[in-house]
């Protein structure tokens, strides 16, 4: 946990607490870039643009405490945007281990299910499950409600599920 006097010197410009905020969070930064990009150059290349934008937009961040969801916010604005540009929906292959799929599913069959869902629910499955992130902080990264997040999460399960069975893979999720 960062201390929030450093989080507050970084807001006010001080460039060697910035360093060390994303020193911190880079390596969570650089997981959430991977399972949506699913290339490692441009995961490293979502972190560069991520610290650039972090880094100029800073003083704007009200409260030092959200300093964590505020970073992750711009990496998933950042990363869908890249899918959109490039139209193609990927997902990291460590989400689909994370998730406990049991063996009988083939990791291509858990790819293509997760491929139907619809945005926001492969970000509530990669929040959850890859990042291990609570559901006080992805209600916080997606700027919704602790219960609407919990009522999003079950539908995104439920359709996952469905997504399965409807491909006759049983359904262990």
């Amino acid at each position: 946990m960062i201390d929030e006097k450093l989080i507050k010197k970084a807001i006010k410009g001080n460039d060697e607490a910035f360093l060390i905020i994303m020193d911190e969070y880079k390596v969570d930064l650089y997981r959430t870039a991977l399972a949506f990009l699913k290339n490692e150059g441009e995961a490293l290349e979502a972190i560069q643009e991520v610290t650039f934008r972090a880094y100029k937009n800073i003083r704007n961040l009200r409260n030092a405490s959200f300093i964590k969801t505020w970073l992750f916010r711009i990496m998933i604005n950042y990363c869908n945007d890249q899918l959109k540009n490039k139209k193609r929906h990927v997902v990291n292959d460590e989400i689909i281990q994370t998730l406990a799929v049991s063996e009988q599913f083939h990791e291509l069959e858990m790819k293509d299910a997760m491929l139907k869902l619809d945005e926001r629910s492969r970000e509530l499955l990669t929040l959850k499950y890859f990042n291990d992130m609570k559901i006080k902080e992805i209600a916080e990264v997606m700027q919704c409600p602790e219960g609407t997040i919990k009522t999003w999460l079950h539908k995104a399960l439920k359709q996952l599920r469905d997504i399965l069975e409807e491909k006759g893979a049983g359904s262990s999720v």
